[in-house]
């Protein structure tokens, strides 16, 4: 029985957070480890230039992401861990599927009736890149290639999934039946990690925890988390509050049960901040030490990468050949 392959990405445009450490590192790490699941994991790089002008960051941004990755645990023997520009043919499939992919289904992606809707009616396209226009196609690339079969995914890229799925029966109905067709993961069990603010934890909002700071700042950051006025031995709600629900994430049934009761009896919350803080400690202290281990080895992280660029490049180019096949796109005696 063929395995099933499962595919996750992560931007490569800032340090990694707790966000992303409990949305879509440890369980991608933890599926890695079942029998009959092929794991393909990346760094998305060409993703970052739509984010940001500075190449700084996304260099960076790039070594520290593969530094969390083998720090959290990921054993990359068992695993495809590549890096998305060691890919040339995710770029060929990008124009390719351009090729069969009509504007208007680009234009109803909601990052860019977002940006749109931003300017005005007089000009509607204003400082919209094309990157930004061409996001859900480059998305559609990285999976198609690997033929992935499972992307997990969170509510904010459940369209692009669809788009993805879209833009692949397109082109088989053209040229015959070239790719799998990918499903959406939703793990309706993980809601959103919040931020400091209260909102969606996000870099772009700055209210992200990264993993990797040092305990003193790890405290000062979990004391930046936006509470109400209530004071000690008012029963506090856990719904919609941060610090709970940051604390559910890390801690296990017991502990939340035991959180939660604290909440009814009205726990401060300098006490519930500290509490948050001491489980967020222990839970990223041993990660902590390996990531620091790691940054400062960077030529062994250059060789892990190119070592799954590798792997991976044997899988694509495979892909590529049957696209271009299809395509018409051979030489002259096939």
């Amino acid at each position: 029985m063929k395995n099933i392959r499962v595919l996750t990405g992560i931007t490569t445009s800032g340090k990694p957070h707790i966000g992303n450490l409990c949305g879509a590192i440890l369980p991608a790490i933890k599926e890695s480890k079942i029998s009959g699941v092929d794991s393909f994991l990346f760094l998305a790089d060409y993703h970052s230039l739509i984010k940001h002008k500075n190449p700084e960051l996304t260099h960076l941004s790039s070594i520290e992401i593969a530094a969390c990755w083998l720090a959290c645990g990921l054993d990359v023997s068992t695993t495809t861990f590549y890096r998305q520009s060691d890919i040339p043919h995710i770029m060929e499939l990008n124009w390719i599927l351009s090729c069969v992919t009509e504007k208007g289904l680009l234009n109803r992606a909601h990052a860019y009736k977002s940006a749109v809707d931003k300017n005005s009616s007089k000009f509607p396209d204003k400082n919209i890149s094309m990157g930004l226009y061409n996001y859900p196609l480059l998305m559609a690339a990285d999976i198609l290639m690997f033929d992935a079969n499972i992307v997990p995914v969170g509510n904010d890229q459940i369209q692009h999934l669809e788009m993805t799925r879209d833009i692949a029966m397109k082109f088989n109905h053209y040229y015959g039946e070239i790719f799998s067709i990918p499903e959406a993961r939703i793990d309706k069990d993980k809601g959103l990690l919040l931020g400091l603010d209260g909102q969606k934890m996000s870099k772009s909002y700055g209210n992200e925890i990264s993993i990797f700071l040092d305990p003193e700042q790890l405290r000062k950051r979990v004391m930046k988390i936006k509470t109400n006025s209530l004071e000690p031995g008012q029963p506090k709600e856990t719904e919609g509050c941060s610090i709970f629900n940051i604390y559910s994430s890390f801690a296990s049934k017991e502990q939340i049960e035991d959180f939660r009761l604290q909440y009814g009896k009205g726990i401060s919350w300098g006490n519930a901040k500290d509490s948050l803080f001491d489980l967020l400690e222990s839970s990223l202290s041993q990660f902590r030490l390996e990531y620091k281990l790691l940054m400062k080895d960077k030529s062994f992280l250059e060789r892990v990468l190119k070592d799954g660029a590798s792997k991976a490049l044997n899988i694509s180019e495979g892909v590529i050949t049957r696209v271009r096949q299809a395509s018409g796109i051979r030489s002259f005696s096939d």
